[in-house]
């Protein structure tokens, strides 16, 4: 036929397409190169150019090149189309995601995380990728809401939007199209408009971990009727910050949980009784305020690694069914209230590494009997603050593994034992504040991987040598102050170690010695305490180089000089003296690093400089007990970060300036014992808002106690004592809330404060008729202190508000009326003083029920009646009650209907005075008769002088001889 003699045969064109193709194919497998699409190039290369690279990290990109081989770009090895895009963490690329990406229709990788998409949002496109597996966007810098046509793409494995708080979801919906993610990553991202997010997570069938991390989540639980995930192993929940919520019962629904972490979301209740999650092996419940014990269901999770409940209100014991958790590496109970005995079964464990059970009530002895395999796998054991006991077996030096050990702030007592310097592997070794004896061992030296030494605060004595020390290669940190021991080593001594921090305090480093010279080998040292130690002389120039340097309560005297990298310096209780113009205003001292000056209790004099503008970092100045004169300068103002200022036991005049209301971070203010005049300033109370200690006793101050006292929320000490105050005491004072809340000791700053070499505040407080010196324990007292003034009117009954007020002292002023009828409800309350004013009344009962107080003062008021019966006020003496009417005990006045009268002997009493009458009048008449008969015998009467002649002058023989005996030797000297 014409048109199949002028054609070529479609076969023909089949087969050599066949052939052109597999020729092709053949020259791509040979040569391994597989060509992407021109047009999926073309689509890379338009997105480069939206892309800022100035590192030209994407310097393969290039038009010439197969795509197939740039950098991050993977393609079929078949079809040569660009399956996957790994672009993260590349330096300096910022710029936005462009839609020419879409041209990737068979993109199923796409991974832009760590870059810097500034400015730009979440493409809506981002959903037409329909058949990508796997999106990592996190720390790109996208902001926005997160677009629901992410719900769009179907095959979704893998979606990771973690960020830095950027990132918004407004509706969690379009999850429920994600039919195939496995991972999700939100951390980060706000949910908080996100309702019912555990419908969200339900709808996930696919599901095995989950991050919501930092997303201020909303914990709704959901409908009975919802079928909880089963494929859900790993649930991160943790830092939602959400107060008053109870754990949501839901999630320990979970039968496949393998991890579980709720830490730091202010869950309060308890932790529930009920659990399905019994494969657990990851739970951490820290950092709430779960109130419960620990539940049973914990303790059958026998594949638990690792547990971690710290940082709750959690009670009872840890029970002896931990011998179930047989995987368990971690277990870390720290900050709660668990008491009891921990159990022995926890040193049976073979696989547990760390155990932190500090700052808890348990008590008693610790483990016994440890077994083998406790001894090879432990790591880390941290028992410290509780109220353990007992003695230290040799036990403890068998650890084969352990680094840290921690045994601080207990009552462990006995020696420490000789072999604790086997723990070749020892790093930190803490036993400071327990009731240890004895030496410190020898042994310790062995310990060459320890870094961290700790003994302070014991009982130890004896003398430390350089054999202590002999292979502590690596020490930094050697804290051993508060025992009785004394150092001995050669003057040439060379340590083994470079020490960071020496603390030493209350050692005696020998009779008038100075500051040893061994120290200043130690080039690395920042911080170091020779306190109480004997040391006295003039101090080495390379000392001043120290940044934190404590040589209080010593015998130190000459020049000081701060160098630009001080930051704390204490030179209280010394003998230093000199203007202290010279020392704060002299221009070659760089003081502008310096926070703590502590000079208290010297003999330096002058007038207080006016150059508190060089110290503006300064947060504690001690110059209390000088002999420094003048008014306070107003330079003082500049101190914008002071917290607290001593400058008690000087000869301070004037007023104290307004300048100092700049001083807002305040918070104990000390200028007792001075001349200072003029009234209480108001912006005291406006101003000065975090103060929690007022002390201005003994001055010369006038005036009315301003309203603007009671602003003071957070005051705990008020000290107005010993002025020319007048006026009505502000019954306002009844807002000083923090007389009227609990105090307690956060271990953790106290901990912060011990070795961090921070400054513990201190005052010397007036109270239960003496004063008393605080420390440590300041933050524990509370104290109203307005006595010798002139104040008048009566005492406000609203002053009984502050419930937790310790100590209450308004004598000595011209106070009336009657006691308030509610100071019963001042249950804290150990001393009242309301001597010498003029009340009336009676005493109210309810003094009766103050069961703490132990020092009473009411002499000399008007009251009238009889005085309250109670334990405590009839132990109290009599003199707290006399110049008043008063009746009952601890006087010896009896109440009756018709007022005092004295009580009356009773007829035991008069019987023995009786006796003693009879018997005098007995000795009365038989010596009478012996003296007459003596002078009408005259036989009687020489023979009884004549004895007493023979008596005198046997006496007077044998002194004689004596004498000359000893007398004797010396004159033939």
């Amino acid at each position: 036929m014409m048109i199949g003699s002028n054609s070529t045969p479609a076969p023909l064109f089949f087969i050599i397409f066949i052939f052109i193709s597999s020729f092709k194919l053949s020259y791509s497998v040979v040569n391994n190169t597989t060509f992407c699409p021109e047009v999926e190039k073309q689509s890379l290369l338009s997105f480069k150019q939206s892309l800022e690279d100035p590192n030209n990290l994407l310097s393969s990109w290039d038009v010439v090149v197969n795509c197939c081989t740039w950098r991050g770009v993977t393609c079929n090895n078949v079809t040569g189309h660009v399956h996957q895009l790994h672009l993260p963490n590349i330096d300096g690329l910022n710029g936005k995601l462009n839609p020419s990406l879409l041209n990737l229709k068979y993109l199923r990788y796409l991974d832009l995380s760590g870059n810097g998409l500034f400015g730009g949002t979440i493409p809506s496109f981002i959903g037409s990728f329909a058949n990508l597996e796997y999106l990592n966007l996190s720390y790109t810098g996208i902001h926005g809401t997160v677009p629901h046509t992410i719900g769009n793409l179907s095959n979704l494995r893998t979606l990771d939007l973690e960020g830095i708080n950027f990132l918004v979801v407004d509706s969690l919906e379009w999850m429920t199209g994600l039919s195939q993610l496995e991972y999700l990553n939100m951390n980060y991202v706000n949910l908080s408009r996100a309702n019912n997010s555990a419908q969200a997570i339900n709808s996930l069938p696919s599901l095995v971990e989950l991050h919501f991390e930092y997303c201020n989540l909303d914990f709704t639980a959901p409908p009975d009727d919802v079928n909880l995930t089963t494929s859900l192993n790993h649930l991160y929940l943790s830092h939602n910050y959400l107060s008053s919520f109870t754990i949501p019962k839901w999630i320990f629904q979970i039968t496949n949980l393998l991890s579980l972490d709720l830490s730091s979301n202010f869950f309060d209740g308890p932790i529930p009784t009920i659990s399905n999650a019994t494969k657990l092996r990851h739970i951490d419940l820290s950092s709430n305020y779960l109130n419960s014990s620990i539940p049973n269901w914990l303790y059958l999770c026998k594949d638990l690694e690792f547990v971690d409940l710290s940082n709750n209100l959690l009670s009872g014991t840890i029970s002896n069914s931990i011998a179930n958790l047989t995987s368990l590496n971690t277990f870390a109970a720290q900050n709660n209230q668990f008491s009891g005995k921990i159990p022995k079964e926890i040193a049976n464990l073979c696989k547990i590494q760390r155990v932190d059970f500090s700052k808890n009530h348990f008590h008693g002895e610790i483990f016994g009997n440890m077994s083998e395999c406790f001894l090879e796998a432990l790591v880390d054991l941290n028992l410290e603050d509780n109220q353990l006991s007992g003695h230290l077996t040799n036990q403890f030096g068998e650890f084969k593994s352990l680094r840290i050990l921690d045994l601080g702030r207990n009552s462990f007592s006995g020696v420490v034992p000789f072999s604790i310097g086997r723990l070749s592997s020892l790093e930190r070794l803490w036993l400071n504040d327990n009731k240890f004896t004895g030496t410190l061992p020898e042994s310790l030296g062995q310990l060459f991987n320890l870094t961290g030494l700790f003994v302070d605060g014991n009982m130890l004595e004896g003398i430390v040598t350089e054999t202590h020390y002999a292979n502590l290669t690596k020490l930094e940190d050697l804290y051993a102050s508060r025992n009785q021991l004394s150092l001995k080593v050669s003057p040439n001594w060379n340590p083994p170690f470079q020490l960071t921090s020496l603390h030493i305090a209350s050692w005696n480093l020998g009779a008038g010695s100075k500051i040893p010279s061994w120290i200043e080998k130690q080039r690395n040292i920042v911080n170091l305490d020779l306190s109480n130690t004997g040391i006295s002389g003039s101090i080495p120039s390379w000392v001043w180089k120290i940044t934190f340097l404590s040589l209080s309560d010593n015998h130190l005297h000459g020049n000081i000089q701060i160098e630009d990298t001080m930051g704390d310096l204490d030179l209280s209780n010394n003998s230093f003296s000199g203007d202290i113009s010279h020392l704060l205003c002299d221009t070659t001292y760089q003081t502008y690093g310096l926070q703590t000056l502590l000079l208290g209790g010297n003999q330096f004099s002058g007038e207080l400089p006016d150059c508190w503008t060089k110290l503006p970092s300064l947060k504690h100045l001690n110059l209390g007990n000088n002999n420094i004169s003048g008014s306070i300068p107003n330079s003082i103002g500049f101190l914008a970060y002071l917290r607290t200022l001593n400058l008690y036991g000087n000869r301070l005049s004037g007023e104290i300036p307004f300048s100092m209301h700049n001083c807002t971070q305040l918070r104990l203010m000390n200028l007792a014992d001075n001349d200072l005049d003029g009234g209480i300033p108001t912006w005291v109370g406006t101003h000065l808002v975090e103060l929690k200690y007022l002390i201005l006793r003994s001055n010369k101050l006038s005036g009315k106690i301003s309203p603007e006292i009671c602003l003071l929320n957070s005051l705990q000490i008020l000290d107005l004592s010993d002025n020319k105050l007048s006026g009505k005491i502000p019954s306002c004072l009844s807002n000083l809330s923090g007389m009227a809340t609990e105090r307690s000791l956060d271990p953790f700053f106290q901990l912060y404060l011990f070795y961090s070499g921070a400054v513990t505040e201190s005052a010397s407080i007036a109270t239960k008729g003496s004063e008393l010196e605080y420390g440590t324990n300041l933050p524990l007292v509370t104290n109203i202190n307005l006595s010798k003034n002139n104040l008048s009117g009566n005492i406000p009954e609203e002053l009984t508000r502050l419930v937790e007020l310790r100590s209450l002292n308004l004598s000595q002023n011209r106070l009336s009326g009657s006691i308030p009828e509610k100071v019963g409800d001042m249950k804290q309350l150990e001393s009242v003083d309301f001597s010498l004013n003029s009340l009336s009344g009676q005493i109210p009962k309810s003094m009766a029920l103050l069961s703490f107080l132990n020092y009473l003062n009411l002499s000399y008021n008007k009251l009238t009646g009889e005085i309250p019966t109670s334990t405590q006020l009839v132990g109290l003496d009599a003199s707290s009650f006399i110049g008043n009417s008063l009746c009952g005990p601890p006087l010896t006045i009896r109440c009756s209907k018709d007022g005092p009268e004295p009580i009356e002997e009773n007829e035991e009493e008069s019987v023995i005075e009786w006796v003693y009458v009879v018997a005098s009048l007995g000795y009365a008449v038989g010596f009478s008769i012996v003296c007459s008969a003596l002078v009408l015998n005259k036989c009687w009467r020489e023979a009884y002088f004549g004895f007493l002649q023979s008596v005198w002058d046997k006496m007077y023989v044998y002194v004689r001889i004596k004498f000359n005996k000893r007398s004797g030797p010396e004159e033939s000297g």
